[in-house]
């Protein structure tokens, strides 16, 4: 993992700001949204960003470090950004106004990408095996505006824990969330993201006792209340050092672009996502999962005619 940090510090730039397409009509300034630093959606933004600049004719593309999935969508509405990642139960909240949000956000597809896992990670020590047993105990639930909080949230319901008021509620970051299990200051946290998440791969590392847990019990009543979205995922904890394979939730994560973007310009990123595959998965495993026929399930987000467009050509 120490590789790929080394990769994606010399791609990543923060900014402050979205030029927008084609800015002053001398070419394209994009900002992509991406997550934490040791999520997976940093990592594979930050090489996102390389080829778009590398691919494009007079586009510079840059990363930035966000909260992830809800804010990622605001930022796109709002013109902060052009390209977000986001999961799919997010984005459906957005197009429905459903939520997060209360009223439908102007949103487009790219492609889906690959399927974030929801990891359950309980701290050295800790007496918990399965979601019904945080109840009590200090965890938790990823940053305000990410994805993870929205499923989080979703997962601790289903297994009839008011998240408000039987747990005592956290809201870290992946790198805060790390360093209170490492330093014992919770008991518990949530992360939904790709395979390996290195700042997971940090805590087991240090603390091998960790526990990651299934949550695939709480599933049907996920499903039945918020959509078949969610899925059950295998997860070989060999990713991280640990032994043996776990079930968990799973949502697939869509990339995601303004509607008002120009067509042209979303058929080009999606073009050079999907031939530039060889590069991605050089800066992170999970872009071996891009696939155009996969990319196309994007329901029920609607793919930019740009985009369409690409898939067409594909055949």
């Amino acid at each position: 993992m120490k590789r790929i940090f080394a990769i994606v510090a010399a791609l990543v730039l923060t900014v402050s700001g979205c030029g927008g397409a084609g800015a002053g009509g001398s070419g394209h300034r994009l900002s992509i949204a991406t997550g934490g630093t040791t999520g997976v959606y940093y990592v594979y933004g930050g090489g996102l960003a390389k080829q778009l600049s590398s691919n494009i004719a007079n586009t510079q593309a840059t990363a930035s470090v966000t909260s992830a999935s809800v804010e990622n969508i605001k930022l796109l509405v709002s013109g902060k950004a052009d390209i977000g990642f986001a999961q799919a139960d997010t984005a459906a909240d957005a197009v429905n106004g459903k939520d997060t949000f209360t009223t439908k956000q102007p949103i487009k597809a790219i492609a889906r990408i690959y399927d974030n896992y929801a990891h359950l990670v309980v701290a050295s020590g800790v007496d918990a095996d399965k979601v019904a047993d945080l109840k009590g105990k200090s965890v938790s639930l990823g940053p305000a505006n990410s994805g993870t909080q929205v499923v989080a949230r979703r997962i601790l319901e289903s297994a009839g824990i008011d998240p408000d008021s039987d747990i005592s509620k956290q809201q870290l970051s992946i790198n805060e969330a790390v360093q209170a299990a490492k330093d014992g200051t919770i008991d518990a946290f949530f992360w939904v993201g790709g395979l390996p998440t290195a700042g997971i791969t940090d805590l087991a590392t240090s603390k091998p006792d960790i526990k990651i847990l299934d949550t695939t019990d709480v599933l049907p009543t996920m499903q039945s209340t918020y959509g078949q979205q969610y899925v059950s995922l295998d997860v070989d904890l060999s990713v991280y050092k640990l032994s043996g394979t776990i079930k968990t939730v799973a949502i697939p994560n869509l990339l995601l672009v303004p509607d008002s973007m120009d067509e042209q310009l979303a058929h080009d990123i999606t073009k050079t996502l999907f031939e530039k595959k060889a590069e991605l998965t050089a800066v992170h495993p999970e872009a071996k999962k891009l696939d155009p026929t996969l990319g196309q399930q994007v329901a029920p987000v609607q793919l930019h005619p740009g985009a369409a467009r690409y898939y067409k050509e594909k055949g």
